[in-house]
């Protein structure tokens, strides 16, 4: 299991080329004018944890099975998309589908690719495609708080509940602000997320520079980093041309090389990937053997029955117990068995928080 992000942002921002490369396909039509993605493209990526080999290593496994990160490449939005312009509302159908906005913004000069608004300035850009993302949820919730309204008057519990909820979003959205900005109860959570809007998802700003600042960003990439930190949203410097360089080349060492030439010690993906799993709370544990070793993917927070129903519904349901080592012991062990002779294997129960790194072992009966 992995988990999906939305690319999005203006035309011509870079985000085919970024998706083409991050997904090493040519899947999605890059090209130098705007909507020449007319379908939302999908692609798969391993998510690359060096924790993988060393325990595959140790078990002795036959097969190395990665979690996996999706991608969803969208096409852009223009000025007035909320209100059918452009390709309009069929994108913000695609975008309320995915887990996390990976928000591509141009932060370089020159070059000749044309700019859909005439100059080049990322927070400007930002704040077109927020503006039309909140208009689509204002539109969308005000439709459906008249109707929640008129039956909470009437009596309707579950209207009673969910009028509150709705109204203080309505008024953040009327005020400018997403809908994440929203605090709500453990109580309220469930009816928040049941409202399914666009602006409540997590964004991870991808400065898109040219190949001269991919290390060290520019001045526009630094203007976009401090709205990232002022909205509390993640952000992260790449270059698309960089990433696209680097998904041709062939080996890993070849790889490393070029990287090491622009002064980079990881590839943008890489890079993306880590302030992902942070943007959305992600954790990682393990299960390994001699068949194979295999990542997971779950929510910080999950519990040990929880972490069994990512393999199989059954595992979860006659959850019985976890054996359980953490990654470091296993390391320092050296393996299961040293684990387990050095007293580092526990038994864990339904209560039991997962930890990253965990590898596991569900006992269950069904």
């Amino acid at each position: 299991m992995g988990f999906n992000c939305g690319i999005v942002g203006l035309p011509n921002v870079g985000k085919s080329t970024l998706f083409n490369a991050l997904t090493n396909t040519a899947a999605a039509e890059a090209a130098n004018y705007p909507f020449c993605t007319i379908e939302p493209n999908t692609g798969r990526v391993a998510v690359p944890d060096d924790r993988l080999s060393r325990i595959a290593t140790l078990s002795k496994s036959a097969k190395v099975i990665p979690t996996y990160l999706e991608f969803v490449d969208i096409a852009g939005l223009v000025r007035g998309a909320s209100k059918g312009e452009g390709l309009g509302n069929q994108f913000l159908g695609h975008i309320r589908e995915v887990s996390a906005i990976i928000h591509v913004l141009r932060c370089f000069d020159g070059g000749d690719v044309t700019h859909v608004e005439g100059d080049v300035d990322p927070v400007r850009d930002a704040e077109t495609v927020e503006t039309e993302l909140m208009l689509a949820d204002l539109d969308s919730l005000e439709r459906r708080h008249d109707l929640v309204a008129k039956r909470a008057k009437s009596g309707d519990a579950d209207s009673k509940r969910q009028e509150p909820v709705m109204a203080r979003v309505l008024a953040a959205l009327r005020d400018g602000k997403p809908a994440r900005t929203v605090e709500c109860s453990q109580e309220e959570l469930p009816i928040f997320q049941s409202l399914q809007l666009i602006t409540a998802k997590p964004v991870l700003y991808a400065c898109n520079v040219d190949e001269e600042s991919a290390a060290t960003g520019n001045a526009l990439s630094e203007a976009v980093a401090a709205m990232a930190a002022e909205q509390g949203q993640g952000c992260v410097v790449i270059s698309a041309a960089i990433e696209a360089e680097v998904a041709q080349l062939g080996s890993e060492e070849e790889k490393n090389e070029y990287l090491e030439t622009l002064g980079l010690s990881e590839t943008g993906l890489t890079r993306i990937i880590r302030e992902g799993y942070t943007l959305l709370d992600l954790i990682t544990y393990f299960t390994s053997g001699p068949k194979e070793t295999r990542a997971w993917t779950v929510r910080n927070g999950a519990s040990a029955p929880n972490a069994a129903g990512e393999i199989h519904s059954d595992f979860e349901k006659g959850f019985i117990r976890a054996e359980t080592i953490g990654y470091d012991d296993y390391i320092q062990c050296e393996g299961e068995q040293g684990a387990k002779d050095a007293g580092k294997m526990r038994l864990e129960g339904k209560e039991y928080i997962v930890r990253d790194g965990d590898l596991m072992l569900f006992r269950f009966n069904v």
